[in-house]
């Protein structure tokens, strides 16, 4: 499962069974802390989810901002919640590259917003399968 993890929103891609494609599976509106990890523990329950991977949000130089520490602070709750490692993955570009993606679609800037993170998410964990080998486990999703 990828992640997109932004301060209102939380976009979330789920990878078919042989982990070679990443779909869009929904937006999160966030509440607080509580309420986000429960609703992704509940995704990777019912998902069978075997490994998650969250977008973190480098400066362009490479080093960590602020953005990026409050992926990080999220990550370490959720990983202490689930008892499962999160690969971060390394997504400068990855919000540009949904909006133009969107843009060409001719999507209005409304129903942009809507999706923008789920696409954001889709691209995270795309790069992500894209690097394995894809031998995983049948029957497992990432």
């Amino acid at each position: 499962m990828g992640l997109d993890i932004g301060e209102k929103r939380i976009g979330i891609a789920i990878s078919d069974p042989l982990c070679y494609t990443a779909q869009g599976k929904a937006v999160m509106q966030r509440r607080d802390l509580e309420y986000d990890i429960q609703t992704i523990k509940d995704l990777v329950a019912t998902e069978k989810v075997s490994a998650l991977v969250a977008g973190l949000p480098k400066n362009m130089d490479g080093t960590i901002g602020e953005g990026a520490e409050r992926v990080l602070a999220f990550v370490r709750a959720l990983e202490a919640a689930l008892s499962m490692a999160v690969i971060l993955w390394d997504e400068r570009w990855t919000t540009v590259e949904a909006t133009r993606v969107l843009l060409e679609a001719d999507l209005t800037r409304r129903k942009r917003r809507k999706v923008v993170d789920k696409v954001a998410a889709v691209l995270i964990l795309q790069g992500y399968l894209d690097s394995l080998d894809n031998h995983v486990e049948e029957g497992a999703q990432t």
